[in-house]
C-alpha cells in the first residue's frame, strides 16, 4: 500500500494472519489510506459479516462467486467517486496553500498543533523585532509612475520575505517603503541572531536585484532597525463598521524602539539597540555610535551599528 498508492483495493476476506475486515479497519484508521475505496470480496453472505465490513469501513461488498460485470460495474463506480473526493481534495490542500501564504508561522503552527483547542490570545513572549525601510522612498515614487514603483517594491519585498521566513521570522505589517517582522525562540540570543541575520542579507539582496535590474531601473537602498525584548505578542482584532481584520503583531515599548531606531538608520545601514547588540556581540562586528533620544521615548537609547559577521 506505501509504496504503491492503488486508486482501489479488491479485498478478500478470508486471508492468513490477518483476515479482510482487519485489513480493512486498519486502511480506514490511517489519514494516507482512509479514502482509497475498498471493495471486499467474501463467500460469507451472512448479515452479520456485511455489519462488521461497514463497521471496518468498506466502500462496497462483493459477494463469491463474483459476476465478472458486476464487478467492473463496482468498480468503475468506486473509481469515479474516488475521483471526485480527490478533486475537491485538491483544490481545498490548493486553497490552503495560497491562505497559508498570508498566515504567519507563529500563527500556523498552533493551528497544525492543536486545532480544535486553538489559543491564539496575545502573550508575553521574548522577540526581536526587525524594521526595514526603503531610503528615499518618497523621491522614488516621485520619479517613477506608480506602477514601476509597485513593481519595484513587489520584487525588492517578495525577495525579503524569503529572508525572513528563511530564518524563521513572520512579516506582520508591510507599508509602501517598509515591512515589520518578529522573530522569536526558546533561546533569546537565536532570534536576535537571526533578526540580524536576516537584516544583512536583505542588504545583499538589495545588492543583487539592483545589479539584475541595471539600467531599466535606479538603484535604490535599504536601511533597518533592530530591538529585543519582552512585548505582547498574537493576533488583534480591529473590528469596523463593514467587518473584522486580524493582524499578527508584537506591541508595546520594544516595537516603538525598533521602528524608531529604523528612522535613525542611513542608506544601506543596521543599526540595533543595546538589549539585541549585547546578545550577538560574540556573533558580529560593530561599532557604537552613541545614546540618542528617540521620538515618544524617554530615556535616551544607546545604538549601535553593524558591520558584518564576524569571522
Amino acid at each position: 500500500m506505501q509504496q504503491e498508492h492503488p486508486d482501489l483495493i479488491l479485498l478478500d476476506v478470508m486471508m492468513p494472519r490477518l483476515n479482510g475486515f482487519e485489513v480493512c479497519q486498519r486502511l480506514k484508521g490511517n489519514d494516507e489510506t482512509r479514502l482509497i475505496p475498498v471493495v471486499i470480496m467474501t463467500a460469507l453472505g451472512q448479515t452479520e459479516d456485511r455489519v462488521k465490513g461497514i463497521e471496518a469501513g468498506a466502500d462496497d461488498f462483493l459477494t463469491k462467486p463474483v459476476n465478472r460485470d458486476e464487478l467492473m460495474a463496482r468498480i468503475r463506480t468506486s473509481l469515479r467517486l474516488k475521483q471526485t473526493i480527490d478533486r475537491k481534495v485538491g483544490l481545498l490542500q490548493s486553497v490552503q496553500e495560497h491562505l497559508a501564504k498570508f498566515v504567519p508561522q507563529a500563527v500556523k503552527r498552533p493551528i497544525e498543533e492543536n486545532p480544535a483547542a486553538l489559543e491564539l490570545e496575545m502573550q508575553e513572549q521574548d522577540v526581536s523585532v526587525l524594521f526595514v525601510d526603503i531610503s528615499g522612498y518618497t523621491k522614488l515614487s516621485e520619479a517613477l509612475p506608480q506602477e514601476q514603483v509597485n513593481f519595484l517594491i513587489e520584487r525588492y519585498f517578495s525577495s525579503f520575505l524569503d529572508c525572513i521566513h528563511a530564518h524563521a521570522g513572520d512579516i506582520t505589517t508591510t507599508a509602501g517603503d517598509g515591512l515589520m517582522a518578529i522573530f522569536s525562540a526558546t533561546d533569546p540570543a537565536r532570534h536576535a541572531r537571526n533578526a540580524v541575520k536576516t537584516a544583512l542579507e536583505i542588504l545583499q539582496r538589495t545588492t543583487t536585484l539592483n545589479e539584475q535590474l541595471r539600467g531599466t531601473f535606479e538603484s535604490i537602498a535599504v536601511h533597518a532597525g533592530i530591538n529585543s525584548g519582552l512585548a505582547l505578542v498574537g493576533p488583534t482584532k480591529l473590528e469596523g463598521a463593514t467587518g473584522t481584520r486580524w493582524i499578527y503583531t508584537a506591541s508595546g515599548p520594544v516595537t516603538n524602539v525598533a521602528a524608531r531606531i529604523a528612522e535613525l538608520a542611513g542608506r544601506g545601514t543596521i543599526l540595533l539597540s543595546v538589549e539585541t547588540a549585547q546578545r550577538v556581540a560574540a556573533l558580529f562586528s560593530m561599532r557604537e555610535i552613541g545614546k540618542r533620544q528617540l521620538k515618544n521615548v524617554t530615556k535616551e537609547v544607546t545604538i549601535y551599528q553593524i558591520l558584518g559577521e564576524m569571522p
